[in-house]
């Protein structure tokens, strides 16, 4: 069995629109390596989509869903409830910010995560309207991709999406969007579109994901949570892939000192199991009657005792400080490729959230998709995983596991510069 052999039986068992980023298959993980079928070793720069940010198998996680399988594997908390959910969502209440009483429902997913954010807005406030942010990503399901703010490969074919959903720019200094900006197109959408008093909820990412690993800036943040406040609008935090320690705090948001009235969790969360979580008001989650809310599969108890074991790590290992290290050296080498480079038009993070940005010559006004396609393509021949992002698909996106050993991280970084310096 290879790679090749597989990646056929893939094109004829599967859709096309299910992605795949490299041509390999995996036949054995640990923290920050991957082996292939065929028993190449590659440093992982992905993490699954920030989401194994304690690592692969970290052997907490493994234990902790091995003693859950032994005691049972589901019962439908809606049907039996168990103590895992519960201690779970006590502990989300305790550790999200706000300074209010909070209440969490557990899903599967992320976008699970999000429609449930959306549907409670909607109940609570008994308005229509969400606006949304240019370039951000929520999901793909129907209606979080009618949030989602970009179309290829998202949205192209498949609308129309659900009424009363608004875009506006997210603001970006690299590509001459202010902060004001953003606030004016607000304005315009008040004085156009949508009253202001028929609005549920605000969504944003406090760095976006698949839009290019653009922090907001935190006073982006403040004002839009004074203009929530002074509306009555609420402010749903996406924190699905910023979330679990990864930009240097267990919530992004704590950066701005800025609380979500809601906030959406999943990736990190688990550890590498399937778990996300809504956290809100508790009046605000009260919204809807028994039996509004839930999943079949939500909250499994073996992906519960993965979240535990997750938040554990975080705390004994100093992941949060560890992700703040991660970070600041990864910039730092990168901006030493950017000094020899042209091409780099940019670096950039938030903790271990962190971003290259190619450009054809340097001139932001030229996003270079081709160029960063070459880079991820001659990392990938040399033993690196990487992920592209951004609206131009110019940005390479940089999710180590936090755990990453410093000589593994190093080893990437170097692959990663011999990659850049080969194709530049």
């Amino acid at each position: 069995m290879n790679n090749a052999e597989l990646l056929a039986r893939r094109q004829s068992a599967l859709p096309r629109g299910v992605g795949q980023a490299h041509g390999l298959f995996a036949s054995g993980a640990k923290n920050a390596e991957i082996w292939d079928v065929e028993g190449r070793r590659y440093i992982d720069f992905v993490a699954g989509i920030a989401v194994v940010n304690t690592g692969h198998s970290h052997p907490a996680v493994v234990q902790a869903v091995e003693t859950q399988l032994h005691q049972y594997n589901h019962t439908c908390f809606q049907v039996v409830a168990y103590d895992g959910y519960l201690r779970l969502a006590e502990r989300l209440n305790a550790a999200a910010p706000g300074d209010f009483a909070k209440k969490t429902l557990l899903m599967s997913t992320g976008a699970e995560a999000v429609e449930n954010a959306i549907k409670i807005a909607r109940a609570a406030t008994g308005r229509p309207g969400v606006i949304a942010f240019q370039g951000g990503f929520h999901g793909r399901t129907l209606l979080t991709l009618g949030l989602t703010g970009k179309i290829a490969p998202y949205k192209a074919g498949v609308g129309p999406f659900p009424a009363e959903i608004y875009h506006v720019p997210y603001p970006c200094a690299l590509h001459g969007v202010s902060i004001d900006d953003s606030f004016q197109a607000i304005d315009q959408l008040f004085k156009c579109d949508i009253e202001a008093h028929r609005v549920a909820a605000f969504i944003v990412e406090p760095v976006q994901g698949e839009g290019g690993y653009y922090p907001a800036p935190p006073e982006f943040l403040q004002r839009l949570r004074a203009l929530a406040d002074a509306h009555g609008i609420l402010l749903i935090a996406d924190e699905i892939q910023t979330g679990i320690a990864r930009t240097g705090k267990l919530f992004a948001m704590e950066h701005a000192g800025v609380a979500g009235d809601i906030t959406t969790l999943a990736k990190g969360l688990g550890g590498g199991f399937p778990i996300a979580a809504v956290v809100g008001r508790a009046e605000v989650m009260d919204a809807l009657a028994p039996g509004g809310l839930g999943s079949t599969y939500a909250g499994h108890p073996t992906a519960c005792a993965a979240a535990h074991a997750v938040l554990d790590v975080v705390e004994a290992e100093g992941l949060c400080a560890r992700a703040t290290e991660i970070g600041a050296h990864m910039q730092a080498r990168l901006r030493d490729m950017a000094g020899q480079h042209a091409v780099i038009g940019d670096v950039r993070g938030l903790g271990a959230m962190v971003a290259v940005e190619f450009f054809e010559g340097g001139d932001p006004a030229k996003p270079s998709a081709e160029l960063t396609r070459a880079v991820i393509a001659e990392a990938f021949r040399r033993g690196l995983l990487l992920l592209a992002c951004g609206s131009y698909g110019n940005v390479l996106r940089l999710m180590v596991p936090l755990t990453i050993e410093q000589t593994t991280l190093d080893e990437g970084l170097d692959i990663l510069a011999a990659a850049i310096a080969a194709v530049a």
